[in-house]
């Protein structure tokens, strides 16, 4: 049996709730996440019109007020001036759980700094969920967002990640699934991988096997929509040939613009590979042009 846990908080202290919200369904919400956003004075949503679906279908009737990347600043002392008139405020984004890969965090620092009460209420985690789906180790991950959307820059923040000896986890848009997987195969190799697009709705689909597999299918598809989330699994753990790899992709990239020993300085500040493989490499890769 469910038991309510939220008391209202004394006058003298508010409280901010961090109430993570369903990232498709709207049935994955927790009874503990319903209660608290019930007993809010205000809800603070990154898109009110988005979230008031959510609040309608659950009978929830409270404010809603705007917080997102555009407003933050200029919001977050008046959310320490409700907080500090006793408030109990709970904050949203428009799927999953706040502050991941979100700009509510800046507010939660802004409220432990200030010494208020903040309370997590977990639930819907899109990177969690397609992790726990994924048939990939699980055992150790790293969550390391969207990756950026110019390909040089994209290049070596996947090469960054390329030795840890863990899963990962990114989301990614679908216009640049196509470029991203083909970035991802050719850096990492042939790692087994998933795409979980459009989890928990109606047209939830998990695509499963090798990067290039990936990257093949992602370029045959018409047309891709919707929330993706990429899990990608751990290196090899002899990382010898995938090593290789990563130079000659730094050093393609570096060489055009660079001279021949800025390039291999560039590469070894990147990869911490001996400066000699790294030169060595390069002279190969300038003689082939």
């Amino acid at each position: 049996m469910f038991h309510a846990t939220h008391d209202r908080p004394s006058p003298q202290s508010g409280e901010l709730g961090i109430v993570s919200t369903p990232i498709g369904n709207l049935g994955d919400i927790t009874l503990r996440a319903v209660q608290f956003l019930q007993s809010a004075d205000l809800i603070l949503a990154e898109d009110t019109r988005h979230s008031r679906q959510l609040l309608n279908a659950h009978n929830i009737a409270k404010p809603l007020v705007p917080y997102h990347e555009h407003n933050g600043a200029e919001m977050r002392p008046k959310v320490l001036v409700w907080l500090g008139e006793g408030k109990r405020l709970a904050l949203i984004s428009d799927a999953g759980a706040p502050t991941i890969s979100d700009p509510g965090f800046k507010l939660v620092r802004d409220c432990a700094a200030a010494g208020f009460r903040i309370t997590p209420l977990p639930g819907p985690s899109a990177p969690i969920a397609a992790l726990t789906a994924s048939g990939l180790p699980s055992d150790r991950f790293a969550f390391i967002g969207f990756l950026p959307a110019k390909p040089p820059a994209r290049r070596e923040e996947i090469l960054r990640w390329a030795r840890w000896p863990a899963t990962l986890i990114c989301f990614e848009a679908p216009q640049r699934l196509v470029d991203s997987l083909a970035d991802l195969a050719q850096a990492l190799g042939p790692r087994q991988a998933v795409i979980a697009r459009e989890m928990t709705k109606m047209y939830e689909h998990f695509e499963r096997g090798a990067l290039a597999h990936l990257a093949a299918w992602a370029r045959a598809q018409s047309d891709i929509r919707g929330e993706i989330t990429l899990i990608i699994g751990p290196p090899d753990p002899d990382p010898a040939a995938s090593d290789e790899a990563s130079i000659d992709l730094l050093l393609r990239d570096s060489l055009p613009r660079l001279s021949l020993k800025d390039a291999v300085q560039e590469v070894a500040i990147i990869t911490g590979a001996p400066r000699k493989q790294i030169y060595d490499r390069a002279l190969s890769i300038r003689d082939e042009t």
